[in-house]
């Protein structure tokens, strides 16, 4: 183990319950390979929590951690790291003061997957360009109205510093480390862990659409692309083949024979998609629900949620909170 002195930078990751350990990794791996090529200590890790208690991840190893409170004050930055839903994480109101008077101090905050919802819950984001793991970022719009995340891999914005989760954290590593000690340093530092594909920030977190749907048709992605966009508000038919400069029935007759599905059954699956990951993700009522997912009543959402995941909205939400 390295002797930290005056030039070692302490990054401090506060864990919440459940954190996913890729993105911890993709995080922490590349300072430690940055002190083996270095031969000194430029940065020193301290996995931090709420009263220094040990913290399980999503693969149930449990970390021991330094006691947020006492020890974040002595990291040049911070990142929350957190995954799970939104809705478990109402115990950590406690956070919020510390992390708004570390930000105060002048110590760098951060989020990684989801910890970025938690900066939104302690004002940390307001103004601020930043993004967080798609998955979350439905609940956290509804949550926060007035914020926007961005779909970005990892976005750093003065002392803030947000990214998606996953392996983006090694993009962003890659970064922090060529900020302080240059582009050729940096890469050697990707090169230790087979990084040769150093993505941009602003790449997606998602795969292309053509991908996730299926197919590679300008006409079609344009037109899924904006039901993706609008499931709060679905647009009819006819404004839809007109965004596309097609026809109705033309475009009727390319989603049957790309797709195998119709307009109307394509428009309510992605609005049903989006209305789980809402129903998992956040404490909104089943009225708030269908209202954030353009249906015109809790019964009629109700219904079309049991035909489509054969389960009721009820019985979902209760099955993700045992599990």
């Amino acid at each position: 183990m390295m002797v930290s002195t005056s030039q070692t930078q302490r990054y401090g990751f506060l864990l919440v319950s459940n954190f996913a350990l890729m993105s911890y990794a993709s995080a922490t791996e590349p300072l430690r390979a940055a002190n083996l090529i270095a031969q000194t200590a430029l940065y020193e890790v301290v996995p931090l929590s709420i009263g220094g208690n040990p913290i399980p991840s999503s693969s149930g190893f449990e970390f021991p951690c330094q006691d947020f409170a006492a020890a974040g004050a002595l990291c040049h930055t911070v990142f929350v790291v957190a995954g799970g839903n939104p809705e478990d994480w109402t115990g950590l109101a406690a956070l919020q003061p510390v992390l708004r008077r570390l930000a105060r101090q002048g110590v760098r905050i951060g989020g990684i997957s989801s910890g970025s919802f938690i900066l939104a819950g302690a004002g940390l984001l307001d103004g601020r360009d930043f993004t967080i793991h798609w998955e979350h970022a439905p609940a956290l719009k509804e949550a926060f109205p007035h914020l926007s995340p961005r779909q970005a891999r990892y976005v750093i914005d003065g002392d803030r510093v947000t990214c998606g989760g996953g392996v983006a954290p090694l993009d962003l590593m890659h970064a922090v480390i060529a900020s302080r000690m240059g582009a050729a340093f940096a890469r050697r530092v990707s090169d230790w862990y087979l990084h040769t594909a150093i993505a941009e920030p602003t790449a997606p977190q998602r795969g292309s659409s053509s991908e996730r749907f299926g197919t590679h048709h300008p006409t079609l992605i344009t037109v899924l692309e904006k039901m993706e966009a609008t499931v709060e508000q679905p647009l009819d038919r006819r404004s839809m083949a007109r965004l596309a400069s097609v026809s109705s029935r033309h475009l009727d007759r390319l989603f049957a024979k790309h797709l195998g599905v119709s307009f109307h059954e394509t428009y309510r699956r992605i609005r049903l998609d989006h209305a789980r990951r809402l129903l998992e993700q956040s404490p909104l009522s089943l009225s708030e629900l269908a209202f954030a997912t353009g249906f015109s009543s809790a019964s009629h959402f109700s219904r079309a949620f049991k035909d489509h995941f054969g389960l009721t909205p009820k019985s979902a939400r209760a099955n993700k909170r045992m599990a």
